[in-house]
């Protein structure tokens, strides 16, 4: 057998055995990509879901809509496009109309959300705490 071939040979255990080291660094790597990426979508169907509930409460109706109705327009919206990875977790919402309902006066609306993660995430959270999301959104009415 020639040189370079014995050489070649003894290679292949050597690329094997670097597979199996780096194998779980690329895993931990891909799974966090992975929560990181639905952490970012929750927090832009909860960014939504502020936004669509206070656009509902400030918008010209007879009757307005009540605090508890607005509320309701918000978890209707997240529970519908949160994504989730099996435990669903349902937000809070609070509603702050203690300006009054005139026109011109602000609404805000808080949505907040534990983001509990899938596979990391779930196994960084049992280590530091659920990640909590937020969005607000303050509109006057008409």
């Amino acid at each position: 057998m020639r040189p370079l071939a014995r050489f070649a040979a003894n290679e292949r255990g050597v690329v094997a055995l670097e597979f199996v080291l780096v194998f779980p660094f690329l895993m931990t790597l891909l799974f966090g990509i992975v929560d990181a990426s639905l952490l970012l979508c929750d927090k832009a169907v909860i960014t939504n879901a502020s936004r669509e509930a206070a656009r509902a409460g400030v918008v010209v109706r007879v009757p307005q809509l009540s605090a508890g109705e607005i509320a309701n327009v918000a978890l209707s919206y997240a529970q519908n496009n949160l994504v989730t990875g099996g435990t669903a977790t349902t937000p809070t919402v609070s509603v702050d109309q203690s300006a009054g309902t005139a026109p011109g006066n602000p609404l805000k609306v808080t949505v907040t959300y534990t983001y509990d993660g899938l596979v990391l995430g779930s196994a960084i959270s049992a280590l530091t705490g659920p990640a909590t999301v937020t969005a607000t959104t303050v509109m006057n009415y008409e």
